[in-house]
């Protein structure tokens, strides 16, 4: 049974989602573990750093396209579209983010994130100076290298126990987007850094 907390959380997601994410009904066996799930989650993914939220997306879908973890690549491309304000952008990650038009650090962002994931024993000192001189600090690399970690973690658990994902990620930002300023549903445009001090929002699944 959910503590009252976590049963809240739940609540505010069918409040703001209007469904409660796989991945959390998933860990509701065990108030512990989902309450550590939530926690590192939202730290990651809604917490303060030099990655604006919409480049963690973006490294959670690379990251899960390598994996080919149907359930990630799903709720994080609609997140991908979501933030983006692009209905193409979630499935150009998801397919080859390469073939985007990314800006140079964006494009230096998910190479190392996907290099993490494929020959994680491959990463040397080049790979740390080449994020360096694409304008990454150290504590933005430790923030790269975390999302990567984390959603390799996820995509094993989610194939080990056939989590699949909700329905509503699939028809999420599906229609074209009314007409906007000259690149303002970019990648480019909207992956920008948070302001420092942004409030964290609470009730998002991974």
């Amino acid at each position: 049974r959910l503590e009252p907390e976590l049963a809240a959380y739940f609540e505010k997601c069918r409040e703001k989602l209007g469904f409660v994410p796989n991945v959390l009904q998933a860990y509701a066996f065990d108030n512990a573990k989902l309450k550590a799930f939530i926690l590192m989650a939202d730290d990651l993914m809604l917490g303060d750093s030099g990655l604006s939220r919409l480049e963690r997306e973006m490294i959670a879908v690379a990251v899960s396209a390598v994996n080919h973890c149907h359930y990630c690549l799903t709720s994080h491309g609609a997140a991908v579209r979501q933030r983006a304000n692009d209905p193409e952008a979630g499935e150009l990650i998801a397919q080859n983010y390469r073939a985007a038009d990314l800006p140079a650090r964006q494009k230096a962002m998910l190479d190392f994130a996907v290099r993490l994931t494929e020959a994680p024993d491959k990463i040397d000192g080049a790979d740390r100076q080449g994020l360096r001189a694409a304008g990454f600090s150290d504590r933005e690399i430790w923030d790269i290298a975390a999302v990567a970690a984390f959603y390799n973690m996820s995509n094993r658990l989610a194939a080990a126990a056939d989590m699949r994902p909700n329905r509503e990620y699939h028809y999420s930002m599906r229609e074209k987007p009314a007409k906007q300023g000259a690149g303002a549903g970019s990648l480019a445009a909207q992956a920008r850094p948070q302001a420092p001090g942004s409030p964290r929002r609470r009730s998002r699944g991974a």
